[in-house]
């Protein structure tokens, strides 16, 4: 058994950065900045992506856990990013 030739055969991800909605595979165009004050420090976020349609739910998610700390607008030049 070839481990580590295994691990080159890993899928690619999508073009298009999408949503991080379970199950949502529409285009994200929205990031949603976050941290967990418990185990992150002060300065970092993590991202979550978001559709037009999830966006509100997402945030409402990270809101009640007191997590979510901006939203922004994904930019063109952060999409090819994404799909690096």
């Amino acid at each position: 058994m070839d481990l580590l030739g295994s691990l080159g055969s890993q899928q690619a991800g999508p073009e298009e950065p999408q949503c991080s909605r379970k199950s949502c595979r529409a285009a994200a165009v929205w990031q949603i900045r976050w941290n967990n004050p418990k185990i992150h420090d002060p300065e970092r976020r993590k991202i979550w992506l978001a559709c037009d349609e999830h966006r509100e739910w997402l945030e409402g998610f990270l809101r009640q856990r007191l997590f979510w700390r901006s939203t922004d607008p994904l930019e063109a030049d952060e999409q090819s990013r994404a799909r690096e």
